[in-house]
């Protein structure tokens, strides 16, 4: 079952997948939708605690996607959306958002600020996260 999220929170959301939200920021989204700024912050936390060195041209390490794609999982089930790993393409990661995650309009919103996130602090290598249909 999708979630219905106030459209204000899109307002505030940023498209660039690497962006570090303020404290600022976050209470301004915990304060319409409590459950997407624990899920913003969380990936925050997470991202810095694995930041490795940005290196354009570092190969990506499969096992690291892999990693990062399960914790993304995890994520996603809590409310019944699951994720595939599908390829790996040069540095662009393909994915196949399922469950919930299906026809769900905060999926490209999660694909981008969860998924992507999760998957560019692991392995900085990747250069983009898409959803294969």
């Amino acid at each position: 079952m999708a979630i219905e999220r106030d459209p204000r929170v899109w307002v505030l959301l940023k498209d660039d997948a690497t962006y570090q939200y303020s404290s600022e920021e976050l209470d301004a989204i915990e304060a319409l939708d409590p459950e997407m700024a624990l899920r913003l912050d969380r990936v925050q936390f997470m991202a810095s605690q694995n930041r490795a060195p940005m290196v354009d041209d570092s190969p990506v390490d499969v096992a690291e996607v892999a990693l990062a794609i399960e914790e993304a999982r995890r994520i996603l089930n809590r409310d019944g959306g699951d994720i595939e790993l599908v390829a790996i393409e040069d540095r662009v990661v393909r994915v196949r958002m399922k469950g919930a995650c299906v026809g769900c309009p905060n999926s490209v919103m999660d694909l981008r600020n969860v998924v992507e996130r999760l998957v560019r602090a692991r392995a900085p290598g990747v250069t983009a996260v898409v959803n294969t249909f």
